[in-house]
């Protein structure tokens, strides 16, 4: 089974990088099978409830055994402690965001296709892992230094990729901005900030949340329906109208 986030045509830059997950099993546990997979993903369920609930400081590894009604053993038999348990919470959610840009090398559609698309992802990925995708924001002070440096890692693999799309799709004609970092960074702060806000029973659906914020990241990219027309100003811009999430807007000629 591939990790979380990826497929068979993730690049395998990306493989190679979660290979080297910073998250290292140090339970006693020596094989993984279908049985112990699930006794895991009941051990990470009951913490990350009680992780969003009261904090990290305040969640202890007694609480996370009384939450499953099991010994002590049952846990520390697949986790060392609740730091481990706690970085494998969080390092799916990297994983799935930050491969929101990789494309197979085969994918020949437009770059600008291929930007909207990831933000789209991006935004998705965010909002499917609640809450464990918020637990960096709300408390980085957690995490070992090795955990940040792979997390870096990550977040740079992400940048480079969305950087170079939004530069071809810049000069297709199809993306209008001047600052290309800083551009990225102000479309990538929407999902960002949900941690602020976002509950998955609000006024909003989770699909409507994605939407909307989708929307939103195309219009600080500057994505056009239109490629710019010889003459344009650089910043001249056509409005956009987007479609919706679920079907990035494909190009079309004026």
């Amino acid at each position: 089974m591939l990790p979380m986030g990826i497929t068979k045509a993730t690049p395998s830059t990306t493989h190679a990088a979660l290979a080297a997950s910073p998250v290292k099993a140090r339970g006693r546990q020596k094989a993984s099978t279908p049985s112990t997979d699930e006794k895991r993903e009941r051990i990470l369920q009951a913490a990350e409830a009680l992780f969003d609930r009261q904090g990290y400081a305040n969640t202890t590894m007694e609480q996370i055994v009384q939450q499953l009604g099991v010994t002590k053993p049952y846990v520390y038999y697949y986790f060392h402690n609740k730091q481990e348990i706690f970085e494998t919470l969080c390092w799916r959610p990297s994983v799935a965001c930050f491969t929101a840009m990789d494309f197979p090398e085969d994918d020949r559609r437009p770059a600008h296709t291929k930007v909207a698309e990831g933000m789209e992802r991006l935004i998705r990925s965010t909002i499917e892992h609640h809450p464990a995708a918020f637990f960096p924001y709300r408390e980085p002070q957690v995490f070992r230094p090795e955990y940040l440096a792979m997390q870096k890692k990550l977040a740079n693999h992400f940048y480079e990729r969305l950087c170079a799309l939004m530069e071809e799709a810049r000069a297709d004609g199809m993306l209008d901005f001047k600052e290309t970092r800083l551009t990225a960074q102000a479309a990538c702060s929407l999902p960002g900030f949900l941690y602020h806000w976002y509950r998955p029973d609000g006024r909003l659906s989770p699909a409507e949340v994605v939407r909307e914020l989708s929307q939103l990241a195309w219009r600080v990219l500057g994505l056009r329906t239109a490629r710019r027309k010889a003459g344009d100003g650089p910043t001249s811009r056509r409005k956009p109208a987007h479609p919706p999430a679920s079907t990035p807007p494909q190009e079309t000629h004026p």
